[in-house]
């Protein structure tokens, strides 16, 4: 698939995935499988997937810094340990083979999107918050860890970094917030820029889906309602469900 079909399948795909992502979160559930579907090999899909990811995150991020949710030095001591961990993740998987990762994918990703929808619960009620070198060590262990699987694939990073930094460091519900959109750029650059080195990113239509990302996360704001979230879940089905029947189809007939 070339040319401007790409265009017409992954932006309106990563529109939604944005959309998606501002009700409920989960939207990487959706955009990473849109460049597959547009025909686009396992690691430049996810190289690529990264733009969008950047540019959202970007925005996110200074509007939690805005409202006074990040933690400098916090949030600076993190997004270092990030670094390395997305930079190894991206490396590590520049060397399994397409035909392989796209295997693995149709493990993961059902995996994923199972666990982020059943795990939504993030209550810090009770809990009796933790030294600040304690919760400086736990919180950069986790940015490392889930930096490693950020580079490596990526959709439903920001929902583990809330639930471990909440559960895990005993982080209040806004300071995790905050410092998970600093470790989520902080993944993102790293993996995006391990990409490109390795020529695994289609710079063009990265940029082009984050516009259309962007768009879409701003409607899902606007649009939100309590009952908002019903919809998400059908709607990865259905883009999983493409997915599939793409893999299995490019499997069978090589």
């Amino acid at each position: 698939m070339e040319g401007i079909a790409r265009y017409l399948i992954v932006c309106p795909l990563v529109f939604l995935g944005g959309f998606v992502d501002a009700i409920a979160g989960g939207g990487g559930l959706i955009s990473l499988p849109a460049y597959l579907i547009a025909g686009l090999p396992v690691h430049a899909s996810i190289g690529t997937n990264k733009i969008s990811s950047a540019m959202g995150t970007t925005l996110t991020t200074y509007r939690f810094w805005r409202k006074g949710y990040v933690r400098a030095r916090l949030s600076l001591l993190c997004a270092l340990f990030a670094l390395v961990g997305s930079t190894c993740g991206a490396n590590l998987a520049l060397l399994v083979d397409d035909q392989i990762f796209k295997i693995l994918l149709l493990f993961i990703l059902p995996l994923t999107a199972l666990y982020v929808f059943k795990s939504k619960s993030m209550e810090t009620a009770g809990k009796e918050p933790l030294s600040p070198r304690r919760t400086a060590c736990l919180a950069s262990v986790i940015a490392l860890v889930i930096g490693v699987y950020d580079g490596f694939y990526g959709p439903g990073t920001g929902t583990f970094l809330l639930l471990l930094l909440t559960g895990l460091a005993h982080m209040s519900l806004n300071d995790a917030a905050g410092t998970t959109k600093v470790i989520n750029l902080a993944t993102n650059i790293a993996a995006l820029v391990t990409y490109l080195i390795n020529g695994q990113v289609y710079l063009a239509l990265g940029l082009t889906a984050g516009i259309f990302g962007i768009a879409g996360n701003y409607l899902g704001a606007q649009c939100f309602t309590t009952k908002g979230s019903k919809i998400v879940k059908p709607l990865i089905g259905a883009v999983l469900a493409l997915f599939f029947v793409r893999v299995i189809y490019e499997l069978i007939t090589g």
